[in-house]
């Protein structure tokens, strides 16, 4: 390190403890960028707070961006854990108020637990997995009780059957089963009434109270009819002057029973007694007219096979029977018997189609309610399936007569499975209302918003708002046609009257952005590019696309229509500058050649090749700059010397004219004094620069001659390659340009290298000095190392050099060495340390700060002792004089990191 330039620039002070390494472990200081993530995981598994963790995130994300994402991770899932347990609260305020209401909905219970689960709220933790345990629970208590209410109207369906059957048999078997109904029948009451007293009944649906009711009171009405009729009976059978009982089969037994005929012996005999009268001749003709005539129609409908029109024609000629049926004779009864049998016949067949087609829709009705789990039908579905099914039955039911116990199926296979439709409808009417009130409440909320913001001139909010709004609506859910016709009008005023501002805000800009387009077309289309102009131009079209936010494909559209002339203008000047840098002078090429070379030696890695080729391209520069002066020098002699020459031949000539006597030679001595006497005509340079932002000159003083310019691009004196191409372009730089640019030197002036040239030579001058700056770093760390081994091992061997620690005066290094090669003291000198810390101005560990200022307030009282800043070598030998640990060789290396370099 000894031959390194004087010229290099200090690097940046060196990394300092962190004050939260105490409490990361140390992760601020870690070598590696692996090693610090290692020991922000062993902090994060002792669950620090969350302000420290805001606060190790804040100072690490700028230093560590890798290291941090565990950090911000943990910053999330509490967050994420926060947000979680708002929701949960929400949730179950508004599960505790289901629970807590006298009569729970079943839909309001499963709305509860999906609109939960779309809101992200957490129901498989506490409390939430016990309200939801809860509403099931007692969801499924209610599900419960409707399903008894049914169970028990089936009961009370087959009790009253079991009724009217024993009404059909001998009185004494109804006698014998009368205290087994009758028990029956209490416990059905029983049942009613646990139904009826539970603290859930409230909660069932309207429809299952009055079916239970109804239920009750029929069953109760026939039980209360058999018991009357019964006892009746009995005592009819014990008495022979009781009455008769009511119901026929019982009052047959007790006729019997007293030797009495039947009722329907006595009818018969009745019937027999009875004689046919005699009959007028014109009304058995007009009778049996009537029967024709319907017989007739009866054979023409079944003739054609009209299966329904049949029916209602036999049931014409029936009607007529009943009437005049005593009046037919016997061929004409014939008649009527055999096309009343074939009308029987098609109408059985039909019944017989028919009911096939309904045993089919009846088996698909009852299949809807037995789908396996999983395959349910949506409530939308299912509706349009049993609106296909009963059209379907209608249609049955036009061609043949109908059949009440299939209808009576299908129609409680349908009602059972409306009961998803049903819930499907309150959910959709219930999400329908709550939409509604949802997006009224947005345009309340944006007219609001409206007013607030009437005065508003940030139009960048405001474009926001408005789109948020808008999306808002857009997601507002669904609502019917009749309510969206009805509140999309409210809507668009209320959205218009907020937007009137911004629209009106964004035409001025409009009109804004056109007139800058028309001014960027005239500076394109102008003869010399302005580059002040137009980058004055395009901040102001910056600031107002900033201000006024328009439609991305507008504003897409007006930016192209602006840049369009401007891109053309730099494309042309970029044409021309490439065609002047296509024919590049031996100058040029020689300071690319040297730049190139400069280049390999950086990717070398080598500091004293990286110096040599600095030095050949910095001659390559002198040396093209000094032949180019030197021409320039030449030609500006013999520019200078031709007026003087052809001013001395006038006179010579002149005054040979007028004294033709006087000898040559006396005349041509004399036209010398006159040639120099003469003032030589002045050669004027004015040097172009089209280089963007760059002004033009104003031309030379009268009488002033230019030179080479140290900052030219064609003589770099800076190895940056930066200040004479500023002051060139900018009219200041070393003192030799005065106010209006003009060179006060008086040498000629170096032609301008070309751009590629220029920026090859630039770029590989600062690329050499970033390669000398980190090859310096490197060495000063790696001899940093060294010394740390060598005070570890008390090897004074190990020591680096005194050109290789840098600027340490060889008598310190003797003294570090004799420290090495002493035996190590117990302890180290603890001012000492802090003495290195004071001098290189790094922080002290947290420990040992009250120390640092208490040695502080000692040093201020020492005035005449030499200062930390004069005696760090001495105080860094008391420190190796000591024994070696890690704490303290870490304060020693961040302390020798700095005052190395000083």
């Amino acid at each position: 390190m000894s031959d390194a330039p004087e010229a290099a620039p200090t690097p940046a002070k060196a990394s300092e403890p962190h004050p939260l390494d105490a409490l990361t472990g140390g992760a601020f200081s870690a070598a590696t960028s692996g090693e610090r993530a290692s020991r922000i995981r062993e902090w994060l598994a002792t669950q620090p707070a969350q302000d420290q963790l805001q606060e190790v995130f804040k100072e690490l994300s700028a230093r560590d961006k890798g290291a941090a994402r565990a950090v911000r991770e943990r910053l999330d899932e509490i967050k994420r854990i926060q947000g979680q347990e708002a929701i949960a609260a929400e949730w179950a305020d508004k599960a505790e108020k289901l629970l807590s209401a006298t009569r729970l909905s079943i839909a309001d219970a499963l709305a509860w637990q999906r609109d939960a689960a779309k809101a992200g709220a957490p129901l498989s933790r506490e409390p939430l997995s016990v309200l939801k345990t809860q509403i099931a629970d007692r969801v499924k208590v209610i599900e419960d009780l409707q399903h008894r209410v049914q169970v028990q109207r089936e009961t009370a369906v087959l009790l009253a059957q079991r009724i009217e059957v024993l009404s059909t048999k001998p009185f004494r078997d109804a006698e014998t089963a009368l205290e087994g109904l009758t028990a029956d029948v209490n416990r059905w009451q029983e049942h009613a009434a646990e139904l009826t007293s539970d603290a859930s009944w409230t909660s069932v649906e309207a429809r299952f109270p009055p079916m239970l009711e109804t239920s009750g009171s029929q069953l109760l009405a026939v039980w209360d009819a058999f018991k009357s009729a019964l006892s009746q009976t009995v005592a009819a059978a014990a008495s022979a002057d009781a009455p008769l009982p009511t119901v026929p089969v019982w009052a047959d037994e007790i006729r019997a029973a007293r030797g009495l005929p039947t009722e329907a012996e006595a009818a018969a005999k009745v019937t027999q007694e009875a004689a046919k009268p005699k009959v007028d001749p014109e009304v058995r003709k007009k009778a049996q007219a009537m029967v024709r005539e319907a017989l007739a129609k009866l054979q023409t409908e079944t003739g054609e096979g009209h299966g329904k029109a049949s029916i209602g024609a036999a049931a014409a000629l029936r009607a007529v029977l009943k009437t005049q049926g005593r009046f037919v004779d016997g061929e004409l009864e014939q008649q009527v018997n055999a096309a009343l049998i074939a009308a029987g016949e098609l109408e059985g067949w039909q019944r017989w189609s028919a009911d096939q087609l309904r045993e089919e829709l009846v088996n698909r009705a009852e299949a809807l309610l037995k789908r396996p789990e999983g395959q349910e039908l949506g409530g939308r579905k299912m509706q349009e399936t049993l609106r296909q099914l009963r059209e379907q039955w209608k249609q049955s039911d036009q061609g043949a007569p109908a059949n009440h116990a299939l209808w009576k199926r299908f129609d409680e296979a349908c009602n059972t499975a409306h009961k998803v439709v049903e819930a499907w409808l309150d959910k959709v009417r219930a999400e329908a209302a709550e939409h509604r009130g949802a997006r009224v409440a947005l345009i309340e909320e944006l007219k609001a918003w409206a007013q607030e913001h009437l005065a508003s001139q940030d139009w960048k909010a405001l474009s926001r708002g408005l789109h948020q709004f808008s999306e808002r609506w857009r997601n507002g859910g669904h609502v019917s046609e009749k309510v969206f016709a009805e509140l999309q009008p409210l809507w668009k005023q209320a959205f218009g009257e907020a937007s009137r501002p911004l629209e009106t805000a964004q035409k001025q800009s409009l009109d804004r952005r056109q007139a800058m387009i028309n001014e960027a077309a005239e500076l394109g289309a102008s003869a010399s590019l302005r580059i002040d102009a137009v980058k004055a131009l395009q901040q102001r079209w910056q600031a107002e696309a900033q201000s006024v936010p328009l439609d991305r494909k507008r504003e897409q559209k007006l930016w192209d229509a602006f840049r369009k002339p401007i891109d053309e203008a730099f494309q042309r000047k970029s044409a021309d500058r490439d065609r002047q840098s296509a024919q590049m002078s031996a100058r040029d090429k020689a300071v690319l050649d040297a730049a190139k070379a400069l280049e390999a030696a950086n990717a070398s890695g080598d500091a004293q090749a990286i110096r040599t080729a600095m030095d050949a391209l910095e001659a390559a520069i002198r040396q093209q700059s000094a032949e180019a002066a030197e021409a320039a020098g030449a030609q500006a002699v013999a520019q200078a010397s031709a007026p003087a020459a052809e001013a001395a031949a006038d006179e010579a000539s002149q005054q040979s004219a007028s004294e033709p006597s006087q000898d040559g030679g006396e005349a041509e001595g004399e036209a010398k004094p006159a040639a120099a006497s003469r003032p030589a005509r002045p050669v004027i340079a004015v040097r172009g620069d089209d280089r963007p932002g760059a002004n033009r000159p104003a031309p030379a003083a009268q009488g002033a001659a230019r030179g080479p310019r140290q900052g030219d691009r064609g003589d770099r004196g800076a190895r940056d390659g930066r200040g004479g191409d500023r002051g060139d372009r900018m009219g200041r730089g070393d003192g030799r340009f005065s106010r209006d640019g003009r060179d006060r030197s008086d040498g000629p002036r170096a032609p301008r290298l070309g751009d590629s040239a220029f920026r090859a030579q630039r770029e590989a001058m600062d690329h050499a000095q970033n390669a000398l700056r980190k090859l310096a770093a490197q060495a000063h760390g790696e001899s940093l190392n060294r010394l740390l081994a060598a005070w570890e091992g008390r090897d004074a061997e190990q020591l680096p050099t005194v050109q290789e620690l840098g600027k340490v005066q060889p008598g310190v290094r003797a003294a570090w060495a004799q420290a090495l090669g002493s035996g190590a003291r117990p302890d180290v000198d603890g001012n000492a340390l802090l003495r290195l810390e004071i001098a290189a101005d790094v922080p002290t560990p947290a420990d040992q700060i009250a120390a640092r200022r208490a040695y502080q307030l000692q040093l201020l009282t020492r005035r005449n002792d030499p200062s930390p800043q004069e005696t760090w070598g001495k105080d860094v030998a008391a420190v190796l004089s000591g024994a070696s640990d890690e704490a303290t060789a870490r304060r020693l290396q961040n302390a020798l990191k700095v005052l190395l370099r000083k």
